[in-house]
């Protein structure tokens, strides 16, 4: 995997009350911003420099207005590359996902409980920190499951975090896990070096070009915490590409979990369990036959 570029980012600053933070986070992932930070009355949102232009803003503006019936102010700033780890890592605190996994960030102290998973990593921004509830939802789910057998693969990897806690789950098998955000594949890549995670294979793709050809080395467990409109053109790929494995899935609020069943059904996979946390759900979906 080639190293990506070095790249500045625009950094969206909103002027909300935080018990918004979530339902704001939801509605701007729809409009391809992927990384946030959650301060006291206000929700940082980043994008890159490159992706931010007058046409964006009004897109963002538009749908704001659709969904909550209003705008609240918000500043566009700049943010060069340089400053952007340090930015981020001065939020990062240690997460207890549950009482089997906790999350770190690298090299900085923790205490964590006997016998509990505890998964190292240096985000950089990517996806995937444990802060956010879909990522936790994924996790508590995994545990559940014997994942020692299965060949998985992790769309949407982020920081990597997914497809560690499998390979530290008892996952004995070759693992895919990718992105098509080059700063998180880098991410994900160091973070699987910093675990020790050995065999799981990081790769900077495009999950709805690319994808039906790598279903095809048989994958059985799909894990795909991405959000709603990549959720609904991608798992007819997987139906259909690799009919008999079982998909885990978060991105979807709660608001659209008629939505999903829907296509849950349409596609002739059934819900084996569902949980939730805050506005988000995790759903574990087999294949009917």
């Amino acid at each position: 995997m080639q190293p990506p570029k070095t790249h500045n980012h625009i950094e969206l600053s909103f002027e909300i009350d935080s018990d918004l933070y979530e339902l704001y986070i939801a509605v701007l992932s729809q409009e391809g911003i992927e990384y946030f930070l959650e301060e006291d009355r206000k929700l940082l949102a980043y994008l890159p420099e490159d992706d931010w232009n007058t046409g964006k803003e009004e897109e963002i503006r538009k749908v704001l207005l659709e969904t909550f019936g209003t705008v609240p102010h918000f500043t566009a700033s700049f943010m060069a590359d340089r400053n952007w780890n340090a930015e981020w890592e001065a939020h990062l605190k240690p997460v207890e996902v549950s009482d089997r996994f906790l999350i770190v960030q690298h090299q900085k102290e923790y205490e964590s409980k006997p016998g509990q998973i505890v998964i190292e990593i240096n985000p950089k921004m990517s996806f995937g920190t444990g802060y956010h509830a879909t990522t936790r939802l994924m996790l508590r789910q995994m545990e559940e499951i014997d994942l020692s057998e299965r060949r998985i693969m992790d769309i949407g990897t982020g920081t990597g975090v997914l497809a560690i806690a499998a390979r530290k789950l008892g996952n004995r098998n070759p693992i895919l896990a990718f992105d098509n955000n080059a700063w998180a594949a880098e991410n994900a890549l160091e973070n699987v070096e910093e675990n020790r995670a050995a065999d799981i294979r990081v790769e900077l793709l495009d999950a709805e070009e690319e994808l039906a050809a790598n279903l095809e080395e048989g994958y059985d467990f799909i894990l795909a915490n991405i959000n709603k409109n990549v959720i609904d053109r991608i798992l007819p790929v997987v139906r259909k590409h690799a009919p008999k494995a079982e998909v885990l899935l978060s991105g979807v609020l709660v608001y659209d979990e008629p939505w999903l069943k829907k296509l849950v059904k349409r596609l002739g996979y059934t819900a084996r369990k569902t949980i939730y946390e805050e506005e988000w759900l995790s759903c574990l979906i087999e294949p009917k036959n």
